[in-house]
């Protein structure tokens, strides 16, 4: 999933979108991952884009019970999935998030960028994304 940008206010429709589906989920255990283009403030950018919308939104998820997977995990662990071309800065733009009948299965997530070869190991070699990588029992 890749939200759309928030200058056109998509991302907003779309979020929104998510935090309804969310709230209301009763088919039993259930994940839903991606590039969200979102992230808490101060602990997922390097540089500040995340606002109080994005935190709304996130903080949302863990209210209705849809917990980010890594965070649960690595609580205030700083670690970057997207690394602007521009600028240069990192942000964690790539969750998961699992509802509570799943997140006892949860065993780690991971994020691994990919290597051309052993000896070179560009962030960027394969994506501008790291492969978000997700265990469960």
């Amino acid at each position: 999933m890749h939200l759309p940008n928030m200058v056109t206010g998509r991302k907003l429709t779309f979020m929104d979108s998510i935090a309804r589906l969310t709230a209301h989920w009763r088919r039993g255990p259930a994940v839903f991952l991606g590039d969200t283009n979102c992230g808490w403030p101060l602990i997922d950018e390097e540089s500040r884009v995340f606002g109080p919308r994005t935190a709304a939104w996130l903080d949302g998820l863990q209210a209705s019970g849809w917990l980010d997977a890594f965070r649960h995990l690595h609580a205030d662990t700083r670690l970057y999935t997207w690394y602007s071309p521009n600028g240069g800065n990192g942000f964690r733009l790539d969750q998961a998030f699992l509802n509570k009948a799943l997140m006892a299965r949860l065993q780690s997530i991971t994020y691994e960028w990919g290597r051309p070869n052993a000896a070179e190991a560009k962030r960027d070699a394969l994506s501008d994304h790291a492969a978000l990588i997700l265990d469960l029992t």
